[in-house]
């Protein structure tokens, strides 16, 4: 809508409901944010912010504010690290991803790094995304790790991916790589008779 902003003679006027330059409402883009990490897509954000909140949007603006977290995605991703770590944890998970290219949702690998500091403290070291989960791939996040100030690790807590824990004493000569427990678990159990997996596991634990 068009907005007449009173002019003073030394221009230290400053509106208080709709700010000088302001071209969305505070917050939007926030929303806009949520929807989107919520996996809903531009036409689904466009109908959900005009049924809600009465207005409309367009797919631009949409792409704009979208985009515009990319640079502190780029910045939190290429952040330094600590010297050491006592434990880093390396896992990877599927989950569904609309793929930017084909636009069409698919199942891919979210690959973690979570360190634990040595005051115990949780820590994202990275999260990268791929087609599949192999160990060349980890390797590259290891040398990204490497490049960002991280020297040793103490214990590195992997899957049973094959060929990862060449690819973690490749980077990190001195680390002692764990198969995560759950891991060892879960594979233990595959030698059992199916009627007794329930037992087994309950003695694991």
């Amino acid at each position: 809508m068009p907005i007449l902003v009173p002019r003073d003679r030394d221009g230290r006027y400053e509106p208080e409901l709709i700010r000088k330059g302001q071209t969305r409402i505070d917050g939007m883009d926030d929303k806009i944010i949520g929807l989107y990490a919520a996996r809903l897509t531009v036409r689904d954000i466009r109908f959900h912010l005009e049924d809600v909140h009465g207005f409309q949007v367009s797919p631009d603006l949409i792409s704009r504010v979208t985009d515009a977290v990319l640079d502190e995605v780029r910045e939190w991703r290429s952040r330094a690290l600590d010297r050491k770590y006592p434990i880093v944890i390396f896992v990877a998970f599927r989950v569904k991803i609309r793929d930017a290219d084909s636009r069409m949702v698919r199942n891919k690998a979210v690959y973690v790094a979570l360190g634990v500091s040595r005051d115990g403290v949780c820590e994202v070291h990275g999260l990268r995304i791929a087609e599949n989960e192999g160990a060349k791939f980890w390797l590259s996040l290891m040398n990204e790790l490497k490049n960002r100030g991280l020297q040793d690790i103490l214990i590195a807590v992997v899957d049973g991916l094959q060929g990862f824990p060449e690819a973690i004493t490749a980077a990190f000569p001195q680390a002692t790589v764990q198969t995560c427990i759950v891991y060892l678990v879960r594979h233990s159990l595959n030698f059992c008779a199916w009627e007794d997996r329930k037992v087994v596991a309950a003695e694991h634990k």
